[in-house]
This record gives structure tokens, C-alpha cells and sequence, in this order.
């Protein structure tokens, strides 16, 4: 059963750090591409950073410098470290997985879906 399932969200102050996890299973663990989208309230979800099977990765302009993508491969799980937390961060974040092409941050090219973990950063 093909499933994706996130961990590691909650509260923190801003200039502080998260680190989201995500637990890839049936044919998701061996997806080409996997990425980390966010959804703050009453906005559209947005791609943050993603990772190729071959190791590169892509990052949103808002988190370049702070944030991390990261697989390990061994036990299919995905991470996305978070430093230099603003508030302006707070969001739901999802884990998605989907092919090799284009394995870009447009969520349209993606399969698979986590439920999300919530990330509240306050000032």
C-alpha cells in the first residue's frame, strides 16, 4: 500500500528549528522524486524543496539557506530540516512523492500525498 506519512511538526519560536520526517511505504519508497509542499491558511499549497533519486535538490526562494532536504534511502524516510524559523513559515507541511520528470515544486506532477504535519512558528 503505497503511503507517505509525515512527522515532527509543531510549535516554535522564530529563529528556532524543526525537523519533519517522512515515512515513504509501498511503491512510494522507491519514488523517483520526492518533495516537501507547504499550505499556509487560506493560501495555495507551495512546493519548498524537493530531491531526485540522484541526490539534487531544489529549493523554494523562501527557505534557501534555512531549510534542508534530505533522504534516507536505507530506511525510506525523507526530512526536511528547518532553521531560521519565521512566522511567516507557519503552514501545513506535506510530504509528496511522484516520477523522475519533471520532479520539479509545481504539486500537479505529483502522485502520492501525506495528511501533513502542522508547523506554527511564532514571534
Amino acid at each position: 500500500q503505497e503511503q507517505l506519512v509525515e512527522s515532527g511538526g509543531g510549535s516554535v519560536q522564530a529563529g528556532g528549528s524543526l525537523r519533519l520526517s517522512c515515512v515513504a511505504s509501498g511503491s512510494t519508497a522507491s519514488s523517483a522524486c520526492m518533495s516537501w509542499f507547504r499550505q499556509a491558511l487560506g493560501q495555495e499549497r507551495e512546493g519548498v524543496a524537493r530531491i531526485r533519486s540522484d541526490g539534487t535538490t531544489t529549493y523554494a526562494d523562501s527557505v534557501k539557506g534555512r531549510f534542508t532536504i534530505s533522504k534516507d534511502n536505507a530506511r525510506n524516510i525523507l526530512y526536511l530540516q528547518m532553521d531560521s524559523l519565521k512566522p511567516e513559515d507557519t503552514a501545513m507541511y506535506y510530504c509528496a512523492a511522484g516520477p523522475l520528470f519533471p520532479c520539479g515544486l509545481r504539486r500537479q506532477t505529483y502522485n502520492y500525498w501525506g495528511q501533513g504535519t502542522q508547523v506554527t512558528v511564532s514571534s
